[in-house]
């Protein structure tokens, strides 16, 4: 197959998870930012500046667009970087710098804001100072993805181990705004750390102080920040004790429910994202697991959006 052939076939959105209009718009997105950062590697490699105009010596084995694509298939997928470099006709160590090249440009790009096409949210502090001139109410919840566990006898063995899940996990935090767009993901710590405590590490109770009109919704896991912010963070009503009259665990249900039927979109989110493969079980090297995350909601981001 020839790399035409692969390029056609790869870059349909069954493959990409992106239409193509959207595809070509990522593309010209991104060239800027990737011709800059090829530039300075050159410049690093030959330690003085650049003595041929620009495209002289060696073609690359893979344009920019067939590196995009290819990137793509692989957060969609998972696939081995071998099946891909059969495909193109090339060695798997090309398909794996160009994943190296391109995932890091896909999770700086941050993440998309309804009618702002000009706007992107980067920081748990720009969805706040969005929230605050917009009027959103948030909705925060965190999820798990299971990882690769540390190898015996490494230090801090233990800290990936859920306690909800009883797997090696890796915990990420996901805001949305109140239809489920996704906003912003980050704060990504080891499973064994608790959602509160993962959150509470980014600096959300400095953002609540500061932001007092920012308003959001939480499940029991975050119970302690709607205790300190009760004006701010609503989180699942207390259940009644045992003994309690049938009215008030009635009471407790409906607004047990209306909290839920509420808050369930920042769930739908997380559901979005774990439509791409290396959500649903992640197998790469742990360090590039946050980076990969963030390539996946942002691209999430763009079709939520549109809604």
């Amino acid at each position: 197959m020839t790399q035409y052939l692969a390029r056609a076939a790869l870059s349909h959105r069954i493959f990409t998870g992106l239409q193509r209009r959207r595809l070509s718009a990522l593309i010209g997105e991104l060239a800027d930012a990737w011709t800059a950062a090829e530039e300075g590697r050159l410049h690093d490699r030959r330690g003085h500046d650049r003595m041929r105009a620009a495209g002289a010596g060696p073609r690359h084995q893979l344009v920019f667009t067939d590196r995009v694509v290819a990137a793509l298939v692989i957060l969609r997928f998972q696939l081995p970087h071998t099946a891909l470099a059969v495909l193109y006709g090339v060695d798997r160590c090309t398909i794996t710098r160009a994943v190296h090249e391109i995932r890091p440009l896909l999770a700086a790009r941050g993440f998309a804001v309804p009618s702002r096409p000009d706007v992107r949210l980067r920081t748990l502090a720009d969805v706040f100072a969005y929230a605050a001139a917009e009027g959103v109410e948030l909705r925060l919840d965190g999820t798990e993805v299971r990882v690769r566990r540390p190898r015996a006898g490494k230090p801090g063995r233990r800290a990936f181990v859920s306690g909800k899940m009883r797997q090696n996990t890796k915990k990420t935090t996901v805001v949305t705004d109140e239809k489920g767009r996704t906003l912003w993901a980050g704060a990504f710590r080891p499973g064994r750390m608790h959602d509160q405590t993962a959150v509470k590490t980014e600096g959300i109770c400095d953002l609540f102080e500061r932001y007092p009109q920012v308003k959001a919704k939480v499940d029991a896991g975050y119970r302690g920040l709607a205790k300190r912010f009760p004006d701010q963070v609503q989180a699942p009503p207390l259940k009644p004790r045992k003994d309690a009259p049938a009215e008030d665990v009635a009471a407790w249900e409906a607004a047990r429910h209306q909290q839920s039927s509420e808050r369930i979109c920042v769930e739908h989110a997380n559901a979005e994202h774990k439509q791409w493969r290396p959500l649903q079980r992640y197998i790469g090297r742990r360090e590039y697991f946050a980076e990969t995350y963030s390539a996946v909601a942002g691209l999430v981001s763009d079709r939520a959006a549109e809604r």
